[in-house]
């Protein structure tokens, strides 16, 4: 009887998990939901581009990858600012400005060499401020030798 009763179990379970996935299983328990907006590159590894927990964004690491290629951008300014672009689009799918951001941390390989365009690029986007606070620091290695890599927190009320 109880090898019948594991046999069903285990039937059960495998029918379960082998349903297709539906995008009401991208929310966890409590709520939070993982986005995949359109138009967002496409994530390589075990991460996604950003989660909605609240009424908060947060967006993961976004490096300068053109999203209509999924490959580096090739030159530094152009991948900063793409860096910047990608976080900008995910917190936009969810109903906030780059004036939102709450938090950023910028990841550098160079400090002496990419400070200069992060702020170059922030002075673009953000024009006379106010900035959100940010972070910026100086690591040995990034994913694919890249140079940079921003993530942000925004805040965007839910909607009732």
């Amino acid at each position: 009887m109880k090898s019948i009763a594991f046999s069903t179990l285990a039937v059960t379970t495998l029918a379960v998990t082998a349903a297709p996935v539906s995008a009401d299983d991208h929310v966890s328990p409590n709520g939070v939901r993982t986005l995949s907006p359109e138009g967002g590159i496409i994530p390589t590894a075990t991460w996604s581009l950003g989660t909605r927990a609240g009424d908060f964004i947060f967006v993961a690491g976004m490096r300068g990858i053109d999203p209509e290629t999924n490959t580096l951008v090739p030159d530094a300014e152009g991948r900063v600012r793409q860096a910047f672009m990608n976080m900008q689009l995910i917190a936009e799918s969810e109903g906030a400005t780059l004036r939102d951001a709450v938090r950023l941390v910028v990841y550098v390989t160079d400090m002496y060499r990419y400070r200069p365009i992060v702020n170059q690029i922030q002075e673009e986007l953000w024009g006379d401020g106010p900035y959100p606070p940010r972070t910026i620091i100086e690591v040995d290695r990034l994913n694919q030798d890249d140079i940079v890599e921003v993530e942000g927190t925004f805040y965007a009320p839910v909607e009732d």
